[in-house]
């Protein structure tokens, strides 16, 4: 039998509007409250397109489900440790897989079928199920039996920023309602609703109202900065004497250990509190792109070969590139780009969710700490591999 999935009552409501030429996200959905499964319901996804037009999108799960299993009461027993993970691959769904599983919970993985299998993920001792989030009607059959959803994912560089971050994040929630869900964990962006000229900020916080919306037991995270993305941004490239790309804008932000993140993400899910709650996680202390590269030359003992590019040029290139239809994608990460190099704070203070989650900043990795102990690590490997050159040469 086919399993459908309801949403009823869609309604569209002007987020809000601008003259800078770029058009926004330019609707509310509102989920009905008594969206159930039903065999003979459907599910309708709002198509996310720049005209604000809506097409209707039909999603339908082929299972093998008896007929009583469509009849899903709110409340059906779950375990409360039963997880799903989405983009348990990345960089920060990787470490909340870890730390759940480090934790005791049940982890399920929501990943897309790839050339190379996640058995990383299996040897750590999560369950992986395949699906993909810009392909709606494979979501439904990876929530049977979950309690609570954390969703991690992004869309990949080389595919349209809605597909995923928008269409697929509304297929998702909208099946998480129907199905029973008990919680979601959404991760944004900081400041993303200050930013709608910027796609993926506004698609963000979209996302947020959506979800908001939903009904669904919610918390949202948004989140300044990773510090593992400054390893392949500054830190090797430094260390191979290649070129670092930098701006001149006074940017700062607070990076934080993803490590730090996913252990405050697993309190903040225990704890009752910041049901229905918009957090930020923040690092310790907000660095300028300058003082991120001096930091990563005074640790690994050398200079960097900077090269600056100026904000304007950012800009310019963003309109060369809206020039060409298929280059539009790459005009959205450059707007972002733009934001990250303008006089921004991407910080904020971190005193009252510590004392919310019980957690002691102490515990909170610096970013000095998190390079030092890289590059310590690093560099000793280069000197273990270069003596071990040295007496192969020896010998020969």
């Amino acid at each position: 039998m086919a399993l459908r999935i309801p949403i009823h009552h869609m309604t569209m409501k002007k987020l809000n509007s601008h003259s800078n030429g770029h058009t926004p996200l330019s609707w509310r959905c509102n989920l009905a409250t008594d969206a159930l499964l039903s065999p003979q319901s459907s599910i309708f996804l709002p198509s996310c397109s720049p005209s604000g037009q809506v097409k209707p999108l039909l999603v339908t799960c082929a299972s093998g489900a008896a007929p009583s299993a469509a009849n899903l009461a709110p409340g059906t027993p779950v375990r409360p440790t039963s997880i799903l993970v989405v983009g348990a691959t990345g960089t920060l769904g990787r470490q909340v897989v870890r730390r759940a599983l480090d934790e005791g919970y049940d982890v399920r993985c929501l990943v897309r079928p790839r050339p190379i299998p996640a058995d990383f993920l299996r040897d750590w001792g999560a369950i992986v199920v395949n699906g993909d989030l810009s392909k709606p009607e494979t979501i439904p059959a990876t929530l049977v039996g979950v309690h609570t959803i954390i969703d991690c994912a992004t869309g990949r560089p080389e595919e349209p920023i809605k597909t995923v971050d928008w269409e697929g994040k509304v297929a998702l929630i909208q099946c998480a309602k129907a199905m029973g869900i008990q919680k979601y964990v959404f991760f944004s962006i900081h400041n993303c609703d200050k930013h709608p000229e910027v796609p993926l900020m506004e698609i963000k916080y979209c996302t947020e109202k959506f979800l908001q919306d939903s009904g669904i037991n919610h918390t949202i995270i948004r989140l300044c900065g990773f510090m593992q993305g400054l390893i392949g941004q500054y830190a090797v490239p430094i260390l191979e004497e290649k070129s670092v790309w930098g701006t001149d804008a006074p940017t700062r932000i607070a990076y934080m250990d993803t490590q730090d993140i996913a252990r405050l993400t697993l309190i903040a899910l225990r704890n009752e509190k910041v049901n229905g709650k918009l957090l930020t996680f923040a690092g310790p202390r907000a660095w300028t792109t300058q003082e991120v590269i001096a930091l990563c030359e005074r640790l690994g003992g050398q200079d960097a070969n900077v090269t600056t590019v100026p904000v304007s040029v950012l800009k310019l290139t963003r309109q060369l590139t809206r020039l060409f239809e298929w280059t539009s994608d790459v005009a959205d990460r450059l707007a972002f780009s733009e934001v990250l190099s303008s006089d921004t704070v991407f910080s904020v203070p971190m005193t009252e969710t510590y004392s919310l989650l019980g957690v002691d900043s102490k515990d909170i990795a610096s970013l000095e700490k998190y390079l030092q102990d890289y590059f310590t690590n690093i560099l000793k490997k280069l000197k273990n591999i270069k003596a071990q050159s040295k007496q192969s040469d020896f010998y020969i």
